[in-house]
Parts: C-alpha cells; sequence; structure tokens
C-alpha cells in the first residue's frame, strides 16, 4: 500500500509544498504499474497526458487526459496504469486550508441548498482549455527560486478550487467542501466495516473519522463496546477464520487479506483467539 503524500518517492514525483504540507505534485509513471493508494489528504488528481484505471470497493473509472478526478480523503483506490505516456498533477488539499477557503468565500455555499446533499463515491469534473492553461501556469513554480512560492501557492490553491466550483454543474464538488467546512463525523458503523481490513493505524482511523484520538476511542467505545485495537483484531481473525473455512486460499493470502504484514504474527494471532493454528483450523 502507498500512502500518498507522506510516501511520495522521489523518484517518481516532483513536489510543491505549502509550508510543510504538500500542495502539488508532478507524476510521469514508470509502465506498468499498478498500486494500492491510500489517500491522507483530499486529492485533485488532472491528466495532462495518457490515461490511467482507478478501481474503488464499489467503482471503477478511467480517466484521459483532460480529466480531474476528485479523492475524498481516507479513500482506498487500485491505480493501473494503462500506457506509459501517463503524467499527472496531484494537488493535494489539507482540510484547514478548504475551510478557511470556504470561510473567505462562504457567499458561494449555501447552506439550504449543501445540506444533506448525496455525495458520488468518486467526482470526475469535466475541464476546458481554461483548467488546462491553468495548470500550465502551476509548471514554472516546479523551477522557481522565488523567495515567495508559498504566497504564489496560496494563491494557485484558492485559483484551483475556483475552477473546479466553476464546472461543478451539479453541485457536488460545493457540498463536499462545505461537509469539509462543517467539520461533519463519519459513522463508525459504516467507517468500521469498510475499513477494518485496511492497515491504518488507529490515529488515521480517528483522523478519517473527523474526530481527535481521544473522541474516537470514546464514541468508539461508546459504539461498540469495545476499544478499537481489540474489537478490529477480533474482526480480522473472525474474518480470516471465514476464509480458511469458505476459500482455497493460503495462510499466507488469508494474512495479508485481513492486514497481518507478518504471517508469525498473524499465526501467533489466530491460535490465541480458536486454540489451534490457521492449518489445523
Amino acid at each position: 500500500m502507498l500512502r500518498v503524500p507522506s510516501e511520495i518517492a522521489d523518484d517518481h514525483f516532483e513536489s510543491l509544498k505549502i509550508q510543510e504540507l504538500t500542495f502539488v505534485a508532478y507524476r510521469s509513471d514508470v509502465y506498468p504499474t499498478k498500486n494500492e493508494v491510500y489517500f491522507e489528504e483530499n486529492a485533485v488528481l488532472y491528466v495532462l497526458e495518457g490515461e490511467k484505471k482507478f478501481v474503488g470497493t464499489d467503482k471503477q473509472v478511467t480517466v484521459r487526459k483532460g480529466d480531474v478526478f476528485f479523492v475524498r480523503r481516507g479513500y482506498y483506490l487500485m491505480s493501473e496504469s494503462i500506457d506509459e505516456s501517463y503524467r499527472s498533477l496531484v494537488f493535494f488539499i489539507d482540510e484547514k486550508l478548504i475551510k478557511d477557503f470556504v470561510n473567505q468565500n462562504v457567499e458561494l455555499f449555501p447552506k439550504d441548498k449543501l445540506e444533506g446533499k448525496e455525495m458520488p463515491t468518486l467526482l470526475i469534473l469535466p475541464t476546458d482549455e481554461r483548467f488546462g492553461k491553468f495548470a500550465e501556469s502551476v509548471l514554472p513554480y516546479f523551477r522557481s527560486k522565488t523567495a515567495y512560492l508559498h504566497h504564489f501557492l496560496k494563491l494557485k490553491l484558492q485559483e484551483l478550487l475556483l475552477h473546479l466550483l466553476s464546472y461543478d454543474s451539479g453541485d457536488f464538488f460545493k457540498a463536499l467542501l462545505y461537509q469539509i467546512f462543517q467539520g461533519e463525523k463519519a459513522d463508525l458503523e459504516y467507517l468500521m466495516q469498510n475499513y477494518y481490513l485496511k492497515p491504518l493505524t488507529i490515529q488515521e482511523l480517528a483522523r478519517l473519522s473527523g474526530r481527535s484520538l481521544s473522541a474516537f476511542k470514546r464514541d468508539f467505545h461508546e459504539h461498540f463496546g469495545a476499544p478499537p485495537a481489540k474489537w478490529i483484531k477480533e474482526k480480522r481473525l473472525e474474518r480470516a477464520a471465514f476464509l480458511l473455512k469458505n476459500s482455497s486460499k493460503h495462510v499466507n493470502e488469508i494474512a495479508e487479506e485481513v492486514a497481518y504484514e507478518s504471517v508469525s504474527h498473524f499465526i501467533k494471532a489466530f491460535k490465541s483467539k480458536f486454540g489451534v493454528t490457521p492449518a489445523q483450523f
């Protein structure tokens, strides 16, 4: 699994930062490449050349030159390059920067029209020549030595979000930004059913839920009747037992599927719960 932007590799990306936050990264893929990607920040992906396939939990999309693809923080996607010419700009947008933007332009976000609006799983926005020119205007900053780079990039962030709002005919992107601005908390039942098999830390799950670590642990215990780490361990081992009974997968495959990086650790945990090894089970 590749966590982005924290695990951006220098040999695959060039990046620019606003303060210490990655704002935009330029990528030229090594072909062919296939990665499971976890987005630590909200991301806007703009395809400069080529095409790529993204597979989510319930939807698959193919993006091509000129497409803009928005990915919400915390989303998992399997990405696969389709051709060797693929190049993209990926803008990572910290939630504090989004809240500042909405607060400064609150007249653009009518509360009565945006509250309760259902969000699509993956959002692709159409673009035109204007956005292409905007993307081109960002590229020189990868070579810029100006002392005011941070300030220029903050203006580019404002410009990026305004462009996307102008293409957002269904107000889906606008509603999503407003949700982030309001600081809405994720439903814990939905969150855990979708993420308990993912190799995320408790801190990452807390952030994904829109809560502090202490609030996440408190709300989790109230809802599930157990601490997060204990509940996750039990659910993963129950899933492993189901797979052992109902599939022909090897123990190593099952360990990986239930988010155990170490097979020996998985075998030890399984035996502790069920009294026998996975093979004996």
